[in-house]
Formats: C-alpha cells, structure tokens, sequence
C-alpha cells in the first residue's frame, strides 16, 4: 500500500487510498488495464480491513479474514498512465457476517471507476463464515453511508 490519509478530518471516516500508476500497468491501449483497477480496489479493501481492526494482526490473531465473495466494477473513464488514483470507500451495508463496501477510483477529483462489494468475514480453518467481532461491529455501524444511485445495478 502507498499511502492513507484521513477524509474530511472526520475521525470516522474511512481512509483514502492513494496510489500511483505504474508503467507495468498500461495496456496497449495506453491505459489503466482493467485488471489493475481491481488491484488498486483490492488494496483499498486492504486499507479499509485495517481501518476497521480487521487487518494482519487480527487475522494473524484470530484465523479470521474478510473474503469477497462478489464484485461489480464499473469503467467510466480511462486512466492515463503516470497518474495519481485517489480510492474514497464506504460501508454501505453490515451485518454480523458480511459487508458491503463501495469504492471510488479519482483523479484529479474526476471519478474514473467504482467497485461495489459483498465481503464475508471467514474462519479460515473452519472455512466457513462467522460473526464479527463486537466491536468492528460498532466501529461499521459509525461509518455507515447512504447507498450510492449505482449499488445494487446488475449488468445491463
């Protein structure tokens, strides 16, 4: 991961994640391959699992990890090499075993893809899934957001 910083000094508030382009990155079309927008997403969930308490030392910890088990991706613009992504996230849903996240990909303000997920909080020995804890319960339900218009879309 690049970096984080705090969003709107809102000390609920989910961290952005910010990460540069890099040249292994473009596609022949000279932009962002969609592959890697789902990586930088991906990190961006990595940020949010920390944020929340669920992140290395707690899977290290408790044999328990969020696995996302769907995905929607929407391409709205391409991403020029070279350029600066900024991920804004939010919870959306919770529940004692999943949750529902959506990102944001900018640049420059400019939004450029969205991803929505389902993510289920695992036992990883157990393979099967289990509450969360109590108290990443609490911390989702403070940073609770209203749905964006394209949660929920199917492909059309």
């Amino acid at each position: 991961m690049e970096s984080s910083e705090p969003l709107d000094g809102n000390a609920a508030a989910l961290p952005e994640y910010r990460q540069r382009v890099r040249d292994e990155w473009i596609d022949y079309n000279g932009h962002l391959s969609e592959a890697y927008y789902v990586l930088v997403f991906g990190f961006a969930t990595d940020e949010f699992m920390a944020h929340v308490g669920l992140g290395e030392d707690y899977r290290s910890t408790s044999g328990c990890s969020l696995y996302t088990v769907e995905a929607h991706v929407r391409y709205l613009r391409e991403v020029p090499a070279g350029s600066e992504l900024a991920v804004t996230s939010r919870v959306i849903d919770s529940s004692s075993k999943k949750i529902r996240l959506c990102h944001e990909m900018s640049v420059n303000g400019q939004l450029r893809a969205t991803e929505e997920i389902l993510a289920i909080h695992v036992d990883q020995e157990q393979g099967r899934a289990t509450p969360l804890p109590e108290d990443v319960l609490r911390h989702l339900g403070r940073l609770g957001e209203s749905v964006p218009e394209y949660a929920g879309r199917a492909i059309g």
